[in-house]
């Protein structure tokens, strides 16, 4: 039996991550290290608890020795564990850089020390900046991060290719679009819009809705990164996007049709400091390399995740009830 450690497993990409591992991999344990912040819940988990292949350790991801501790007898190790909403970055930029750097760093440490361990170090490509209205991010595109939280994903993604080459450990780097499905934290944009839409509350989107980005179901990356540990090649960079380049606009007004909402319901709200315009990703290295396809098709996708978030509103008011989210709601989405 192996052992494989789901760093953040606690997170929404990290909990649907976990649920992968024990329905797909019967010859793998896995312990999942999360602090449990306000982005980390063991409600995201409730259904892994009573299986005997899972095991919680509640840990802070700087916690050199515990996290050594957690990771001595381990074949593998995901690394998801980081600080990731923009908005949260441009007012509180310090704890993205201790969770995203100093982890990473941390994490980096005690592969090395435990020795064959391989790391799968979980990023985003918003470590590339942003696109024009055409082309696509390759693994070559030079890192041009726009936002505190961004620059800290390319630094931590620069710290694994340093510790590859100089200390020789094995990792690989995967890099994915947005992504959506269950669990995920609702501060971010379906959530969010979903949210409001069934209590009749204004949806806020930023400037004027026509930013571009390439949706990802978390269960497709989540099948891209388990690739990626299985036959990435160390030190090697691979993108995994849905190929579902959508403006934000459209899907809220996806979302609205689908709940049977108004449009009027859409309020524009004042833009997001350094917002980059469009991102769109190559996938031609995880399909060649990895065998990587995404397999659920958005419309469908996003549909199915809107009535899980109906069908999980306690979920939700569990998740959504402290005050460092409903003073971020407050806080990022004024009305112009």
């Amino acid at each position: 039996m192996q052992r494989w450690i789901v760093t953040g497993g606690a997170g929404f990409i990290g909990s649907n991550l976990v649920r992968q591992i024990l329905a797909t991999r019967p010859e793998v344990e896995v312990t999942v290290y999360d602090a449990l912040t306000y982005a980390g819940h063991r409600e995201s988990l409730v259904d892994c608890e009573a299986n005997p292949r899972f095991r919680f350790v509640q840990g802070d991801i700087c916690d050199g020795p515990a996290l050594s501790a957690a990771v001595a007898g381990a074949q593998r190790v995901y690394h998801l564990a980081a600080e990731s909403h923009v908005d949260r970055s441009i007012h509180g930029p310090a704890e993205f850089v201790r969770t995203n750097v100093e982890g990473t760093f941390r994490v980096l440490e005690a592969v090395r020390a435990a020795k064959g361990v391989r790391l799968v170090h979980v990023s985003t490509d918003e470590v590339y900046g942003s696109l024009g209205p055409t082309g696509l991010f390759t693994e070559e595109t030079p890192i041009d991060p726009s936002s505190p939280y961004s620059s800290s994903k390319a630094s931590s993604d620069l710290l694994v290719q340093a510790w590859c080459r100089t200390f020789k450990i094995d990792a690989v780097i995967t890099r994915c679009s947005n992504n959506y499905g269950p669990y995920q934290m609702p501060e971010k944009l379906i959530p969010v819009m979903v949210r409001k839409a069934l209590a009749g509350q204004p949806l806020p989107v930023y400037g004027d809705g026509l930013n571009v980005r390439d949706w990802i179901h978390v269960d497709d990356h989540n099948r891209g990164v388990l690739l990626a540990g299985d036959k990435g090649e160390s030190g090697r960079v691979y993108n995994l996007g849905g190929e579902a380049e959508r403006t934000n606009l459209a899907l809220v007004k996806r979302l609205l049709a689908h709940l049977g909402r108004p449009e009027s319901l859409i309020a524009y709200v004042t833009d997001r400091p350094g917002h980059d315009r469009r991102y769109a990703m190559d996938i031609t290295r995880a399909r060649r390399e990895l065998g990587f396809e995404p397999e659920v098709r958005f419309e469908p996708g996003l549909d199915a995740t809107i009535d899980w978030y109906q069908q999980n509103a306690a979920w939700c008011d569990a998740v959504e009830g402290n005050a460092s989210h409903r003073a971020h709601l407050t806080r990022n989405y004024q009305q112009r």
